[in-house]
């Protein structure tokens, strides 16, 4: 404990308030009398010192122990302390001097000052304005360390806030790109690992594929070697650059494609399947978790210390509103800088800037899949308005068939059968004459009602090569105005969107709309329409499901009948003309309910 003394100033000197944790005040003079009478002085008042008796044990002091203040006389026995000034000042910009001398002579001590001394004291010395001298001078210190760290974190904070708006007008474009969003987030990394941002030595980027269900390293920045970390930033430090000019030399230095940390990056992948990982709970859970000397409030998985070579690290999530986005970590791996709480919150500030800068993206990938979408609705309907119209009027005809069948088949049958029996009673021949006129005008009718019933022409198909996957699309296209009004959502699963079929593409465009059709209008209050597709045992399978009321068992065998409906402005003529079409190409169709719910027509064709 050290005591003020009586005479001793309010304003006692500590040494938290002049002097870092550390730094001692080194007392150099070859009277040990003198160097053992300050140093007591001084530490007396709570001041750390520290004597030396000649030039070498100076030296060698210095090397050894941070010195904060050096109380220095001129006449040593192994040299003169005037000319060590210089070579403090060079060494060690920080270290004030005072020198203390019994030198008089005032060019002697304009001299010292010159050199970098910070005042010069004679002999004997006065402990009153000895005292004062020391504590102007600590404090002058102090306040210059403290003057270039605020200036130093003014430039960060500038720079942060530069990063942040230039970030800002990057995300606010009309567009974002898959290579405007790698921009945005190497140049957040940048800011993490830029000496005039947060200064980490590494930064790494992980994010979740489109199920949310893979954590996959995407990129990284920072150096391999220590000694490749201090020279880039010198190089890039030393030319003064901008911000964008900073992104493109960060970029063209060190960290290629091969380089340490893009091989770290490149092994990150956690599966859903683990979800107790340390990087899977801090994106789940959101939020940061800083590992210190391989530990935290959760297990830390040895093979990820290992891969990173480096066993403290923080790792901060990136979310939006609905979804969980990924992990960014950052590390200090090459100076072994402890992570404090004030760098972890500037480090979830630029994470949450890389959180909306990929939400923005997901945003407009969104969109532009939408505009893609009725793009190509649009085209196809184009393209293939003949078709509907061709569709339309297979129904039309096929009500007007529907109408004549019922309503000329029965008394068609009944007055030729009336005709042929009095054509067996009557030998009259003027009658039976005029009998087998309408017996044969009966026939014809008859087989105009046949006809009506086979009113789709029975082309052979033209086989040919077709990609299956735009062919289901467009003709699910077709139904795309509908299907959202009605609130029904579509999806087609399909493993190999290359799969190649042998069918003629006209008749299964016209078989996929019918049953598309069939499907969403069974879905009148909305529901899901699933059409998959995938080859087995040399066969092609293609099914078609829908969510609504589905077909009863009853009605199932007579489903393909020509004109037989359960619809109220039904015809039955669809699936009639999709069982001939799928006939003709040398499969089969079977017709199920679904036991949730629905219906299920399932076709088969050759491989």
């Amino acid at each position: 404990m050290c005591d003020p003394a009586p005479h001793q100033p309010a304003a006692l000197l500590h040494e938290d308030v002049y002097l870092e944790d550390g730094e001692v005040v080194l007392a150099v003079d070859d009277f040990v009398q003198i160097a053992d009478i300050i140093q007591a002085y001084l530490q007396h008042r709570c001041l750390k010192t520290m004597t030396a008796g000649s030039v070498a044990e100076f030296r060698q002091m210095l090397k050894q122990v941070p010195v904060a203040l050096v109380l220095l006389d001129i006449n040593l026995p192994d040299g003169n302390g005037a000319d060590l000034i210089p070579e403090i000042k060079a060494a060690y910009p920080d270290t004030a001097v005072i020198m203390l001398s019994g030198v008089t002579d005032l060019q002697t001590a304009l001299k010292c000052i010159r050199h970098g001394a910070d005042d010069y004291l004679t002999k004997p010395v006065q402990f009153e304005p000895f005292w004062e001298t020391v504590r102007k001078v600590l404090e002058k210190r102090r306040l210059k360390i403290n003057n270039r760290r605020y200036q130093k974190q003014i430039e960060q904070a500038n720079f942060r806030l530069q990063l942040m708006h230039e970030l800002s007008v990057k995300m606010n474009t009309a567009y974002l790109s898959m290579n405007a969003l790698d921009e945005i987030l190497r140049a957040i990394l940048v800011g993490i690992t830029a000496e005039e941002g947060l200064g980490f030595n590494r930064a790494f980027l992980a994010l979740f594929d489109d199920s949310e269900q893979i954590l996959e390293g995407r990129m990284a920045i920072g150096p391999g070697r220590r000694e490749d970390a201090l020279r880039i930033w010198q190089e890039i430090n030393k030319q003064d650059l901008s911000f964008h000019d900073l992104i493109d030399s960060v970029r063209g230095h060190d960290f290629h494609e091969d380089s340490e940390v893009n091989r770290i990056v490149r092994a990150l992948r956690i599966e859903s399947a683990d979800k107790e990982h340390l990087l899977f709970r801090a994106a789940s859970e959101r939020r940061t978790i800083n590992v210190c000397s391989g530990q935290c409030d959760c297990p830390v998985p040895v093979e990820l210390m290992g891969l990173l070579e480096e066993d403290s690290f923080v790792v901060v999530p990136l979310f939006s509103q609905n979804h969980s986005l990924g992990v960014i970590i950052a590390d200090n791996f090459v100076t072994g800088k402890q992570i404090d709480e004030e760098l972890v919150h500037a480090l979830e500030s630029f994470a949450s800037q890389a959180s909306l800068a990929i939400e923005h993206w997901r945003m407009y990938m969104h969109m532009e899949h939408k505009i893609n979408e009725l793009e190509t609705v649009t085209e196809e309907l184009d393209k293939n308005k003949d078709m509907l119209v061709e569709a339309e009027r297979y129904a039309a005809v096929g009500q007007v068939a529907a109408q004549l069948a019922h309503n000329i088949r029965n008394p068609v049958t009944a007055i030729g059968g009336t005709a042929r029996l009095l054509s067996r009673k009557i030998s009259d021949p003027q009658q039976l004459n005029f009998l087998s006129m309408m017996i044969k005008e009966a026939v014809k009718i008859e087989h105009t009602l046949e006809d009506l019933l086979n009113f789709v022409d029975k082309e052979q198909p033209a086989i040919e090569q077709v990609l299956l996957y735009p062919l289901l699309i467009k003709s699910l296209m077709l139904f795309y105005s509908t299907m959202q009004k009605q609130g029904i959502e579509y999806e087609v699963i399909m493993i190999d969107r290359q799969l190649i079929c042998m069918v003629d593409p006209k008749q299964m465009r016209q078989v996929f709309v019918h049953l598309i059709r069939n499907a969403v209008e069974a879905m009148e209050q909305g529901g899901k329409l699933i059409i998959e597709a995938a080859t087995a045992d040399g066969q092609l399978r293609i099914a078609v499901r829908d969510s609504g009321l589905g077909i009863a068992e009853a009605d199932i065998r007579r489903a393909t009948d020509p004109f037989y409906t359960t619809k109220i402005a039904g015809t039955g003529v669809g699936l009639a003309l999709v069982q001939r079409v799928i006939k003709d190409h040398n499969g089969s169709m079977i017709i199920s309910r679904r036991p949730s719910g629905g219906t299920k027509v399932a076709l088969v064709l050759p491989g």
